[in-house]
């Protein structure tokens, strides 16, 4: 096996027992992003210079006998959505094409610390706005599991990079699915954590109620340790939650007995393809028959999800790209302007991408002072009956089961004439943001020879309880 191909805490152990140094495990993921990456599209920018710094820092660490953490000299890729200081963040558009943040992301600060080279800065669609990865200012990534099909999004750069061996792990960010569809359709583990689990400081808001911060990993043990590294509270994050965080890891092989889960029904019904339901159901048998108890259940406002989610996050996406106006930082039109109005207006129009723009207007729209009342104010009342709708179900179930995505990895092109059938990717995923709760998605199976995820939600901050039944669902796919 080539060292690229490795899982995370594979490559730790051997790390670890010297088999091999943290900077020929980054050596093999440049080598083999210099091999691939041409045809897969994954990253926008590799810091091949940085990365073997910070790999040969952790072997003379590990050569004088100095204690480090357990995953240190493992390569992380970066969605490029966090800042990190020194190196260009774009969130994929042109309006910060040439953006160097002075300070990193709380996120990436944190795998500073656990000694994990940054391999580099992955592709997304632009501000995170789009669930396929084809809204990229610069390029369109491919899913390495069919190159002909896309890899989710918005953190589709990041999948593409973990699946197709260019990076051992991945962060990605999260406002209505971004990491759990990618996930679903590459084939790996991506997890949501709870809103306030991980810091935002230095995540380039999109909709600041409802982003988070999470892991892209191979197996669920990845994404144990990974989001390990990066939970935990950050004052400089008012929605930080001051609260302890686990040792995921330790919880892993608990098993699911005593557990009992929900499978709304609303999550299986109209728009999921018959065979990724039943390929998800398959794998919920597969959980009984270890000792889960699994029943339906309703959660009747659930169905209201995307029309709610497709009013606040453009809301909230309108204010927060407010900033990007020519003046402070980003990209400032060249062309002759008659005043600063024509200024903002020519860099806005130069700078952002159409699906940008268009969720602008339609967040100005809900926000304007005729309609605030009628759509933004009414769609937080009905985000409220969702909540209530997750608040009941934790009354009587550990987690909730569902599919990940309605659908395998759709062709490049597909949809991208058909904005409703690309926002019905993410029915599934948006209602956990929405609540705020956490969820993940573990392979459980595949439909034409292209992955399908089981989506895994549970109470806020028990990621844990999470983890041990997507471990759980992993070994029934491994035994």
């Amino acid at each position: 096996m080539e060292i690229c191909e490795l899982t995370a805490h594979e490559l730790a152990g051997r790390l670890q027992a010297r088999e091999v140094s943290a900077e020929e495990a980054t050596q093999a993921c440049l080598d083999r992003i210099a091999e691939t990456d041409a045809e897969l599209g994954a990253y926008l920018t590799v810091t091949a210079d940085l990365a073997l710094e910070q790999a040969r820092a952790v072997d003379s660490r590990r050569r004088a006998g100095e204690a480090l953490p357990a995953v240190a000299g493992v390569p992380v890729a970066i969605k490029d959505v966090l800042c990190t200081r020194g190196v260009r963040t774009t969130c994929a558009s042109r309006i910060l094409e040439n953006f160097v943040p002075p300070y990193d992301a709380a996120a990436v600060e944190r795998c500073n610390e656990a000694g994990l080279p940054m391999i580099g800065k992955t592709n997304m669609d632009e501000f995170a706005m789009g669930s396929s990865t084809e809204n990229s200012a610069f390029k369109v990534t491919r899913n390495p599991r069919a190159i002909d099909r896309v890899p989710g999004g918005s953190s589709g750069g990041s999948a593409a990079a973990v699946a197709g061996n260019e990076a051992f792990w991945a962060l990605g960010s999260d406002t209505g699915g971004s990491i759990r569809q990618p996930a679903s359709l590459c084939g790996l583990v991506g997890i949501k954590p709870t809103y306030g689990r991980v810091s935002r400081y230095g995540l380039i808001a999109y909709a600041s109620s409802l982003d988070q911060v999470g892991p892209l990993t191979k197996d669920v043990r990845d994404a144990a340790l990974l989001l390990g590294v990066i939970a935990g509270h950050d004052g400089r994050d008012s929605t930080s939650a001051d609260l302890p965080v686990p040792d995921y890891v330790a919880e892993l092989e608990k098993g699911v007995q005593g557990l009992k889960a929900g499978v709304p029904a609303q999550l299986l019904g109209q728009g999921i393809d018959p065979a990724v339901r039943d390929c998800v159901l398959a794998a919920v048998d597969r959980l009984v028959a270890l000792g889960l108890e699994v029943e339906e259940t309703q959660m009747p406002h659930i169905d209201y999800s995307l029309p709610v989610y497709y009013i606040l996050a453009p809301a909230e996406a309108a204010s927060n790209l407010a900033r990007y106006d020519g003046v402070r930082y980003g990209h400032r039109t060249a062309k002759p302007v008659s005043d600063i109005y024509d200024m903002f207006a020519k860099t806005r129009s130069e700078g952002f991408g159409p699906e940008v723009r268009l969720r602008i207007m339609l967040g100005t729209y809900a926000l304007s002072a005729g309609y605030y009342d009628a759509y933004y104010l009414k769609a937080l009342r009905v985000r409220t009956l969702i909540k209530r709708n997750f608040d009941e179900a934790w009354q009587k179930y550990d987690v909730l089961l569902s599919p990940t995505s309605p659908t395998v990895a759709f062709k490049v092109g597909e949809k991208a004439d058909d904005p409703l059938q690309m926002k019905l990717a993410d029915i599934c995923t948006i209602p956990i943001n929405l609540a705020g709760i956490p969820a993940a998605s573990v392979p459980c199976g595949e439909v034409d020879g292209l992955p399908v995820g089981l989506q895994i939600m549970g109470r806020p901050f028990q990621e844990d309880v999470i983890l041990r039944v997507a471990y759980a669902c992993e070994q029934t796919m491994s035994g």
